[in-house]
């Protein structure tokens, strides 16, 4: 694919869907203008990379939907300068696409080689990233608190130690239910021990294994 056929794919993702699916804000969709998703996905898929529907990245992991990761995107209301946990680094693109609106990201992936791959993409396309090995429900206290975390799989409750780790006034985007079926849940922090919810959308992600996530042998 080369970067005139990817740009254009791009504009055509962006119109058809994303905006006419109601993604409105301006700057989410200038970042998935911007952002080459063929890079994040594994060459024998690279051809789809910009059809509507998720891809298989390796390790039993996926590349979410574009529209799903805009959504997510958007839902979060990022502003330059904010610090994000992203829980589930995957494939980099939704670390890729925040990073392109200027947030701060750090990320939490269970597999190496994902982690691994999604750092030298990311860095390839000129983009500094912290990434770490380990159990994103525990998310990363060394950077903590974190003004958005959004987590790109599916947890039957949002985990204990992401709230403590969100600010005051911070936003929590992850996917809730059981392991075949959830829905998009916001989660605001009003005050030290206050939040809010509110389900937005139905979706089905892959399950977050973790301690205070489900259990890998469930």
């Amino acid at each position: 694919m080369d970067k005139q056929q990817s740009k254009l794919l791009r504009e055509k993702m962006v119109l058809h869907q994303l905006a006419g699916r109601g993604v409105n804000d301006s700057k989410v969709l200038q970042a998935f203008r911007e952002v080459p998703r063929e890079v994040f996905v594994p060459e024998p898929v690279k051809e789809h990379a910009y059809q509507d529907s998720p891809l298989s990245i390796g390790s039993g992991q996926t590349i979410s939907q574009p529209y799903i990761v805009a959504l997510m995107t958007e839902l979060l209301e990022v502003k330059p300068g904010d610090k994000v946990l992203e829980v589930g680094t995957g494939s980099g693109y939704q670390a890729a696409i925040l990073l392109k609106m200027e947030a701060k990201v750090y990320g939490v992936e269970r597999y190496s080689n994902l982690a691994k791959e999604a750092k030298e993409k990311i860095t390839a396309l000129g983009y500094t990233i912290k990434i770490k090995i380990g159990d994103g429900t525990l998310g990363w206290r060394e950077f903590a608190p974190f003004d958005k975390i959004v987590v790109t799989a599916a947890a039957p409750k949002a985990p204990q130690s992401l709230l403590e780790q969100l600010t005051v006034g911070g936003k929590l985007v992850i996917p809730l239910g059981s392991r075949f079926s959830q829905e998009i849940t916001i989660v605001e922090k009003r005050a030290k021990d206050e939040f809010s919810s509110k389900a937005v959308c139905g979706c089905v992600f892959v399950p977050l294994i973790g301690e205070e996530g489900w259990n890998e042998l469930a």
